[in-house]
């Protein structure tokens, strides 16, 4: 059996296909970038296994994450939501997913893409890192605190630090797979 960081266990296959096949691949597409900025903040005091089984409730609720059709989704549609049990009916979730979608369209606007913003906040290249133990990984770092401060001036929510250093390992600004794990790359 592979030596994971998580994902191991009877009935967790689809968690251990996130861990092996998108957790700390650095992602370029600005989309995806989108879909993992709303899922992480959706998971805020939940764990993440409960978002990822949704995930696909995410992408029918929310158009397959295309920000411009969410920046313009109507406050019916979102109230349409709260009954949706394919999401989590948080009304305070659903709605900052339309707000961080004209924040989103914004920082597109102002540097040509998402991905040119997002990475110059760890110039352009991953951070990796060399853990024995996930006890020992921060759940905040310089680069989290930054980035969360310049998202919430620009008016996004369900984006603090512990919630964008999460974000950052999932889309690969952050490599943090431990030493013991095969997808570990020193």
């Amino acid at each position: 059996m592979k030596e994971r960081c998580f994902g191991n266990g009877p009935g967790k296959e689809f968690y251990a296909a996130y861990h092996d096949e998108e957790w700390g691949i650095p992602v370029h597409d600005d989309r995806h970038l989108f879909e993992m900025l709303i899922l992480e903040g959706a998971q805020a005091g939940l764990s993440w296994e409960t978002i990822l089984k949704r995930r696909e409730g995410y992408r029918l609720a929310f158009h397959r994450f295309d920000p411009i059709k969410v920046a313009a989704m109507t406050d019916k549609e979102l109230e349409g939501l709260r009954n949706n049990e394919g999401i989590i009916r948080n009304r305070l979730k659903i709605y900052a997913t339309r707000q961080n979608a004209m924040v989103f369209l914004k920082i597109q606007k102002e540097f040509g893409s998402f991905d040119k913003y997002l990475w110059s906040f760890v110039k352009g290249k991953p951070i990796k890192n060399h853990y024995k133990s996930f006890a020992l990984v921060p759940t905040i770092t310089e680069e989290s605190n930054a980035l969360s401060k310049d998202l919430k001036k620009r008016g996004m929510t369900f984006v603090g630090s512990t919630i964008i250093y999460a974000y950052m390992q999932a889309v690969g600004l952050v490599n943090d797979h431990l030493t013991s794990c095969f997808c570990y790359k020193p």
